[in-house]
């Protein structure tokens, strides 16, 4: 019986090696520049709603910290540059009424239980608050989220305070010897919060003229003759 012993085949070319490794890395580099390009279509298209949505949210927070037709300018738009706690730059929203600055409006932030907290407050030009908000914090839920207006009325008794109403020494929680509610089972995230507001007091204290400032006003005086 004849056995036919298998030729072994041959071992492939090396150009066909390469014109493969070519075509894989030239299908790659498609794959990669058409998703490249539909996550920038897909930021081109949604950049625009992103920032507006934003935008909204500011400027929902800046109205939250004033009364009720206190002001008349876009609060966007009117702002002013001071220098902040940490020393970085702090960008400070300016509230008119008839043209004139009646209150000015910024962010702080302090350090809660479980993180950074953050708020706007808004201060009138005799220094006394017209509302404070939180914005952001990761703060224990059903506990120190009381500081939350939409939790707690808590928030609301910053309005109408100012550094003489209570004086320095009583700007802490009740427990410290203040003059502010602490809430049960969470003394450091009022306690974060009242000092907070009490820097941001503060601050204003000292960068005042800065904050009412109107460059705009004293350009128009500078150029009478």
């Amino acid at each position: 019986m004849h056995c036919t012993t298998p030729t072994p085949s041959a071992p492939a070319a090396s150009g066909d090696r390469l014109d493969t490794l070519w075509y894989q890395t030239v299908s790659l580099g498609v794959v990669a520049l058409v998703a490249g390009g539909a996550l920038a279509l897909a930021h081109t298209a949604t950049g625009p709603v992103i920032a507006a949505a934003e935008a909204h949210d500011v400027a929902t927070s800046l109205a939250q910290v004033l009364p009720e037709n206190f002001h008349d300018n876009d609060l966007l738009a009117d702002t002013t540059t001071v220098t902040g706690t940490d020393g970085r730059p702090l960008t400070v929203h300016r509230a008119r009424q008839g043209g004139e600055v009646v209150a000015v409006i910024y962010q702080m932030s302090g350090k809660g239980y479980a993180g950074p907290v953050r708020l706007v407050m808004g201060v009138d030009r005799n220094g006394r608050i017209t509302g404070v908000r939180v914005t952001g914090h990761a703060e224990t839920p059903g506990l120190g989220d009381k500081i939350e207006a939409a939790r707690s009325p808590w928030i609301h008794g910053f309005a109408g305070k100012s550094l003489e109403d209570p004086v320095p020494a009583r700007w802490a929680v009740k427990k410290d010897g203040g003059e502010f509610d602490q809430f049960a089972g969470a003394t450091i995230t009022p306690r974060a919060v009242v000092g907070t507001v009490k820097a941001g007091l503060d601050l204003y204290l000292t960068q005042r003229a800065a904050m009412f400032a109107d460059p705009a006003a004293s350009s128009t005086e500078e150029a009478k003759p």
